[in-house]
Order: structure tokens, then C-alpha cells, then sequence
């Protein structure tokens, strides 16, 4: 086993591992501080972001897109590879609610903070509004609907620098555009001095150490090879901080025998299970051009726990989220340049039987079940959706959750009847989730909590955690601001206590 030797370890390069990276780097310069970053997935060149679907998911997301809740009723989509998943998501970036600060009660973290340091990043990765454009009839349709209906839709603000409307945000931008850690943070941290290790899994922590495991590049396989030999590599720490998002930080302190001291260790995910909904449109639309998520509905987020957002999803997606076989499922499919489609989120909250684990080879399990408030949001929200591709103009609309899955327009004036009949079951109607949250949440003590409110470990000087599995509870809204302004205030913490824990 080779044995190195860093101040700083940082494991995994997303939003949060990203941003402490590179708000810790200076010290590279300043004080001469070795500071490694430990990926387990590849950087991929630029021009291998090709925008193929099935190649690409295989490349940069955990299990090729495919990681499954233990009863394998939900797909859990996150990113592996140099950037996390900062790399596979749409770049929409919000500011949480004041009231999830609120009631998430975590001793001295204010929503003014979050949002304080939050615009650092907003500033670094060119978050802003989408030129017109770029906003396609997918979404200007989504508009309308809300509009005569009385509802507003809200624009998203994104981090993207020169976008050309390819659509593909969720397979990893091929024209560089998406502003994530990949393209700003991790740059900036290595030009400081910052080591990133790509194709290294780490295994568990031991102390002061942690064990990694690096892979050779495999013959066909996308990405730069490892800057480290393939084999088990030791490496001595003074401080480490764990950014291998909700899944992988709570089950490598799993598999590292922390749960002995701090039973809430994994518990407390949540993740926003969500489907796709479809509708046809009597004319092409453009809905595979331009931005795919450009508008969301929140308004309903307090009351029925829903939020409604555009998307676009290529063919394979498209057709695994239609229920039923045959012609009328191939008749959608067809229809595929004609279809307008909107994504529904359940805003979950923490359930005790919502947790991670680990199996007897240490690998991640997560335990998800659907909550009668969540199958009944997801209900409200599928039927608030096909309200909105009606008052659109959609001639026909994909109701997964209805007795009988397609709705004519003679169909619009009776959804509220309707409603009654639908129902959401988990396995039948197919579920995705990709805002993980939770598993390793800040508190006041090891008894409510896994760390402080500076994500410091409980009873573990020296270990942090800077990754979305700090949240208490769901943020209701994509995580990835929230995850950078956490990770900051973890980076001041480390540069404020450093002398002490050397």
C-alpha cells in the first residue's frame, strides 16, 4: 500500500467539495499547505462530452444513471466524475425559502448567511436569468398554461457563459457552457496548488488517514487516467472533509465504524422523488433546442408540498417514464417533436425509514419509501400539470397516476373529478429522484445529530463534513447554492481553527 501525506484531504469535487477546495487553496500559496482533492470518477476531455445519450450516462453518473432504492422502486440520478454532479444537472440555481432555514433550527445558521455567502458563487459561476433566445416553446408553452390559469411561473436563474441551446445539460454540456465546479472552482483550486485525484474511491477513514482505492483507465473507457498509480494508496491527513455527496459521505462513515457514536448517521434523507409528465401538442414544437429548464411553479410547494419545473428528456428517459406498453405508449414516442413536458417534484420530508446503509461488502443502500403525503403530492402535482398542458393547447396529455393514463382535451374540464381516481403507487409509475439530501445532518448534539453547525463530526476534531448530506431536512429547491454556501462556511471554519488542529 503506498502512503502520502497532505494537511487537507478533501473527498469528492462537487458543489461542495468544489467550493471548499477552492476557498482553502490560497493556503497552498500562503502557507505552504498540501491540500488533495479525492475524485472517484474520471475528468473527461472536452471533446468527449459527445450529448449521447446512453454514452454518456454510462460515463458520468453513478451506476450509468441507474442507482436504485433498495425496494427498486426509485432511480437516484447523481453525478461521478472531476466537478460531481455540478456536471450532469441543468445549472438552475436558487436561494432556499426562509422558512426551510427556518425550520431546520440549526443553532446559529441564519437564511441571511446562506444567501450572504451563497452570492459569491453566484457572482464566480455567471448565474442569471435566460436570454429569450434560448427559451423555447417547451417552456414558453408551460408559461402560457400558468398564465390562464392564474398561477405564475417563475424563471429560473442559471449558470451558464455561452450557451448555444443544445439541450443536453443533463449529459454533461459538450459546448463547455455550464458554469460548475468543473469549469470554476476546480480550475481555480488547482492553480493554486490544490492536487485533484480523479478515479480514486475512497474506502474508509482510519483516524487521521483515509484508505483510497485508485483504477486504471480501462481500454475503452471515457476520461484522463489516474494522476496516481492504480492500487490502495494510505493517506495521512490533519484535516478531512467529506463532499462525496448524501449516498457516499454517510456510507463511508459507515463503513468506517462511526455509527456506534452517532445513531442519526444516515438517517434523514430526503430527495424529491419526481416524474415526467407529457403532452402533444397539435404542431411541432421546439422542445429539444434551447434551455430545457428555463421556468418553475413553487407555489404550491408550502400547501401540497409540490414543485412544478420545465424539462427535457431525450428518448430512452422519455420512454422508461411513460406508463403502460404497446401502441399507446409508442404513439407518445412518436410524437416526440410535438411533446411538451413538465417535471413533478414532491417536497418530502424526513422519514424514519428514509435512510442510508450499508451492505455486508460496504457498498451504499438507501431504504426510500413514498410517505402518503408524498404519493398525494405527487397526485396533486401530476393533475396541476395537466391543467397546464391543457390551458396550453395540448391535445392530449400522459397522466401516469389516472385509471386510464391518456386524457383527451374533452378530458381538461373534468381533471378535479378526476383527481379523485388517481393514484400514485410506487414500482407502477416510474420515479426518479436527483436532489439527495440528508444522512450525516448539523444539530446541537451526537444524540440529534452526525455534526455542529459548522459541519465539524461530533467527537471527531479534525473531520467535516461540506456535501448536501448536511441538511436536517429537504431544502424544497434544487440544493446547489445551499451546498456552496454551507461548504464556504465549513472552508472559514478549517482556515479559522487550523492552528488547532495540526
Amino acid at each position: 500500500m503506498n502512503t502520502r501525506s497532505y494537511d487537507i484531504v478533501i473527498i469528492g469535487s462537487g458543489a461542495g467539495g468544489g467550493a471548499v477546495a477552492q476557498e482553502l487553496s490560497s493556503l497552498c500559496r500562503e502557507a505552504g499547505l498540501r491540500i488533495a482533492v479525492l475524485e472517484k470518477g474520471p475528468k473527461l476531455r472536452d471533446e468527449e462530452f459527445t450529448g449521447g445519450e446512453l454514452e454518456m450516462s454510462r460515463a458520468i453518473y453513478e451506476d450509468g444513471g441507474g442507482f436504485l432504492t433498495a425496494d427498486g422502486a426509485m432511480t437516484l440520478a447523481f453525478g461521478s466524475a472531476y466537478g460531481g454532479s455540478t456536471v450532469v444537472y441543468t445549472g438552475t440555481s436558487l436561494l432556499p425559502p426562509p422558512r426551510v432555514i427556518e425550520h431546520w433550527n440549526v443553532p446559529g445558521l441564519a437564511h441571511e448567511e446562506i444567501t450572504r455567502r451563497a452570492q459569491k458563487f453566484i457572482q464566480q459561476n455567471n448565474v442569471h436569468l435566460l436570454e429569450e433566445p434560448l427559451i423555447n416553446d417547451n417552456n414558453r408553452l408551460f408559461v402560457e398554461g400558468c398564465r390562464k390559469l392564474g398561477w405564475r411561473a417563475e424563471q429560473f436563474p442559471v449558470n451558464v457563459k455561452g450557451c448555444r441551446g443544445s439541450s443536453l445539460c443533463n449529459l454533461g454540456c459538450p459546448n463547455q457552457a455550464k458554469q460548475g465546479t468543473n469549469r470554476v472552482q476546480l480550475p481555480r483550486a488547482e492553480q493554486n496548488g490544490v492536487e485533484v485525484v480523479t478515479r480514486c474511491e475512497v474506502l474508509r477513514i482510519a483516524g487521521k488517514s483515509v484508505v483510497a482505492r485508485v483504477t486504471e483507465k480501462s481500454a475503452d473507457g471515457k476520461g484522463e487516467p489516474s494522476s496516481w498509480p492504480s492500487g490502495d494508496h494510505r493517506i495521512n491527513a490533519k484535516a478531512i472533509v467529506l463532499s462525496a455527496g448524501a449516498i457516499h459521505s454517510p456510507a463511508l462513515l459507515l463503513r468506517s465504524g462511526f455509527e456506534r457514536a452517532l445513531p442519526r448517521l444516515g438517517h434523514g434523507f430526503t430527495s424529491h422523488p419526481a416524474f415526467i409528465l407529457v403532452a402533444e401538442h397539435p404542431r411541432p414544437i421546439t422542445n429539444f433546442v434551447g434551455h430545457p429548464k428555463s421556468f418553475y411553479l413553487d407555489q404550491f410547494a408550502a400547501s401540497d408540498r409540490f414543485i412544478l419545473e420545465t424539462c427535457m428528456y431525450f428518448p430512452f428517459v422519455t420512454a422508461k417514464s411513460l406508463a403502460g406498453f404497446g401502441p399507446e405508449h409508442s404513439s407518445f414516442l412518436r410524437a416526440f417533436p410535438r411533446l411538451q413536458m413538465i417535471l413533478v417534484l414532491a417536497c418530502d420530508h424526513i422519514d424514519e425509514h428514509n435512510r442510508v446503509t450499508i451492505d455486508s461488502a460496504g457498498r451504499p443502500v438507501v431504504h426510500y419509501r413514498c410517505t402518503p403525503q408524498v404519493a398525494q403530492s405527487l397526485v396533486s402535482g401530476a393533475v396541476a400539470s395537466a391543467k397546464i398542458f391543457f390551458a396550453a393547447g395540448a391535445s392530449r396529455v400522459h397522466l401516469p397516476v389516472a385509471p386510464s393514463p391518456t386524457l383527451t382535451a374533452a378530458d381538461a374540464a373534468r381533471l378535479d373529478a378526476l383527481a379523485a381516481d388517481c393514484r400514485f403507487v410506487p414500482g407502477k409509475t416510474a420515479v426518479s429522484a436527483a436532489h439527495l439530501q440528508g444522512g450525516c445532518g448539523m444539530g446541537r448534539s451526537p444524540q440529534d445529530s452526525v455534526t455542529d453547525s459548522r459541519g465539524r463530526v461530533h467527537g471527531h476534531p479534525g473531520l467535516f463534513v461540506a456535501d448536501a448530506s448536511l441538511f436536517p431536512n429537504s431544502v424544497e429547491i434544487n440544493p446547489y447554492l445551499t451546498i456552496m454556501a454551507l461548504a464556504d462556511r465549513v472552508a472559514e471554519t478549517i482556515r479559522e481553527e487550523w492552528q488547532a488542529l495540526q
